[in-house]
């Protein structure tokens, strides 16, 4: 078995090492779609979202996957958080939010008003981050955590630097502004700029900000995968990391459905570039359905996860190249693989899919190079360069099919998905419109590398969420922001965008020929103002040089928020000022003893489910070989259910006391141990 892993590790260091030598964005690959994301990972409140290309607000869906020109809408009293590997935006109430450009190495926002939180763990000297506001663009210069908001008026921004460094442009002037510094900035075409200590206050967003990058910086998950893979700290409370023979570490979730499988619990949205992508329905649904590959140990579903960053100084590393779904289609009379043109559905046909399992490769059906198809298996499987060239020369250059291959997870009872034409093509679920389907002819049936090839229709593009209830005012949507970088166009509308996939065939856009949708007006973008040559102004030891004249705008001393010219009574608790500090009287050593308690238990839970969950299987079997009647199957899956609904009630207690043990235990921490007395000798007796 050492031998054999062996072999495996020098494959993927080979592997690898090619894949760095390839040139990775020469000008025959600039229609590769970006590599990463940003995912959608958590929403508190009334939360809206819209897609690009198009004007329709509907309610944010959590794993939807978000890229240039989306929108979000946080409404009072909400909060959203967004994740793009390294660095996580977290909105507060009230905020408008977009995406003006985000790829490999930019990441652009807008902020027309409201609050924005940004925790950057790593800037790569080739990456930039630009935060847009109405009258300034902020640089960060240096990894760290950033806090920006902009008041109702548009006119004001202040920037809190806790820990990076920054850079303030506009009016023509640029300022720096330091660790621990918090700057103000009034006005539009001219700024009054003031820049001073920042007294470490928080607020209540602050404080939800600081509980949110905690579950971070203490993930287990870690350890185990990459942390470039998106959505990889949400593993940690819904599942569980056991070593196997074959694969490694694994993890398996913690789930109370019986026959549970993945990519069967969701809906299939449709992305520009990628095409049609699937979004999960679980809370920690993203990183194992856009990343790595799945693999049935002992009857049980586990996720294969894409390898960790190498501590080894020198070794090479390829940051996971996102996918949106890492599936192999079904072919075969009764199954859509190849739509003919006009990008319709052939009558009686069904939509099939299974996950990929370890080693095997994924065909992107998106216009792309030979050096992304590397990257993107190199990055999250173990598979050598050699069978990558083989599927993208038959695949993406001969147009054919690879058909030499077995795939592990194509037999596998309950692991392959059928759903119907529409309910693919309109963002409904897939478990709620599964098809019914021949086992034996689905485990011999053709596979197919890449996504069946149809027009989407506008509701695939707006997903499965409902009609927002709650949008930003139209003000706010057309309020204009000064840029640093100029940005590139916005995306086409969803009608001109439905009309070239129509004329391709129903195969998705490459980036070029998007492009080319954009009218010339379109190149102006009237709501982003390029910010003039600017002027490094001169800084004094409590800040920067300003204008002793000038009127100062008052700044809250708890939050450092621009005062509004008009209170708005409806602003959420963590928007009004004189919010409470947040006083640190952690103790390292308590907290570790907890962290350690609280890893101890869910490996023990852990042990336990995986126990019962092999029981469940090995009963399965047993009745599937009496031939039972579907009655008694049905009872036993319903005994197996209630099985694990009464395991994630007992495993939830205990998790539950623990945290009160340990809350107590703060409140009122153990006092240390007193230092032995010394023996004394007897005394003498008189």
């Amino acid at each position: 078995m050492k031998r054999y892993t062996l072999h495996l590790v020098s494959l993927l260091s080979l592997a690898l090492a090619m894949a760095c030598f390839v040139p990775q964005r020469a000008a025959a690959d600039d229609d590769d779609p970006p590599g990463r994301v940003a995912r959608l990972g958590f929403v508190r409140g009334n939360v809206s979202f819209e897609p690009a290309g198009t004007e329709d607000w509907i309610s944010a869906v959590v794993n939807r996957p978000l890229t240039t020109g989306d929108k979000l809408w946080t409404d009072a009293d909400s909060f959203s958080e967004l994740h793009l590997g390294s660095a996580s935006i977290r909105l507060g109430s009230n905020t408008g939010f977009s995406f003006l450009n985000l790829t490999d190495n930019t990441t652009q926002v807008r902020l027309t008003e409201g609050t924005l939180n940004i925790r950057v763990r790593r800037l790569g000297d080739d990456e930039t981050f630009e935060v847009d506001t109405p009258n300034l663009a902020f640089t960060l210069l240096r990894p760290g955590n950033y806090k920006v908001n902009v008041n109702e008026a548009g006119d004001a921004t202040v920037v809190i630097v806790r820990d990076g460094q920054g850079e303030v442009t506009g009016g023509g002037s640029a300022y720096t502004v330091h660790p621990q510094e918090v700057g103000t900035f009034n006005g539009t075409d001219q700024i009054d700029a003031d820049v001073e200590s920042w007294d470490n206050s928080s607020d209540d967003f602050d404080n939800w900000c600081a509980e949110r990058d905690a579950r971070i910086d203490h993930s287990v998950s870690a350890r185990y995968v990459s942390d470039d893979v998106i959505g990889y700290e949400d593993l940690d409370e819904y599942g569980g990391w056991r070593p196997t023979p074959d694969y490694g570490t694994v993890w398996f979730p913690h789930v109370a459905v019986v026959g549970w499988a993945p990519y069967h619990y969701g809906h299939w949205a449709y992305i520009a570039p990628w095409g049609y992508t699937w979004v999960d329905d679980a809370p920690w649904g993203f990183a194992p359905f856009h990343y790595g590959r799945w693999v049935t140990v002992g009857g049980v579903w586990g996720w294969v996860p894409a390898p960790p960053r190498p501590v080894a100084v020198g070794v090479v590393y390829v940051r996971p190249v996102y996918a949106p779904a890492l599936v192999a289609w079904v072919g075969g009379p009764h199954f859509a693989v190849g739509i003919g043109v006009g990008g319709g559905f052939a009558a009686g046909v069904s939509v099939g899919w299974f996950p990929l399992g370890p080693r095997e490769v994924y065909v992107p059906s998106y216009h792309v190079s030979r050096a992304y198809v590397t990257n993107i298996n190199v990055s999250n499987t173990r598979v050598e360069t050699t069978v990558v060239n083989n599927y993208y020369n038959a695949t993406v250059i001969n147009k054919t099919t690879v058909t030499n291959v077995t795939y592990v997870n194509q037999r596998v009872t309950g692991a392959v998905s059928v759903t119907t034409p529409q309910a693919f093509t309109s963002a409904q679920s897939v478990s709620r419109n599964s098809v019914s389907f021949n086992a034996r002819e689905v485990a011999s049936a053709p596979v197919v590398a890449t996504t069946p090839a149809v027009v989407p229709s506008r509701q695939a593009v707006l997903g499965s969420g409902a009609t927002a209830t709650v949008r930003p005012p139209a003000a706010l949507q057309s309020r204009a922001v000064v840029a640093k970088t100029a940005p590139p166009p916005p995306p086409p509308t969803f009608a001109k965008r439905q009309e070239a996939i129509q004329a391709n065939g129903g195969r998705p856009l490459a980036m070029s020929e998007a492009r080319q949708l954009q009218p010339e007006t379109a190149l102006a973008r009237p709501n982003i103002k390029i910010a003039p040559p600017a002027k490094p102004q001169a800084i004094q030891a409590k800040g920067v040089q300003t204008n002793p004249n000038k009127p100062v705008t008052p700044v809250n001393a708890a939050n450092k928020t621009v005062t509004p010219p008009a209170t708005n009574p409806n602003r959420p608790p963590s928007a009004q000022p004189n919010a409470p500090a947040k006083t640190n009287n952690e103790n390292p050593q308590l907290e570790q003893k907890h962290q350690q308690q609280v890893q101890d238990l869910r490996g023990q839970q852990d042990l336990e489910r995986q126990k019962v969950e092999q029981q469940q299987v090995k009963e399965r079997a047993d009745l599937e070989k009496k031939a039972t009647d579907e009655q008694a199957q049905q009872k036993l899956n319903q005994q197996h259910q209630q099985q694990l609904e009464d395991l994630e009630k007992k495993h939830d207690a205990e998790e539950a006391k623990l945290k009160q043990q340990q809350q107590a235990e703060k409140k009122n921490p153990p006092k240390p141990a007193k230092p032995a007395k010394e023996d004394k000798p007897p005394k003498k007796d008189k």
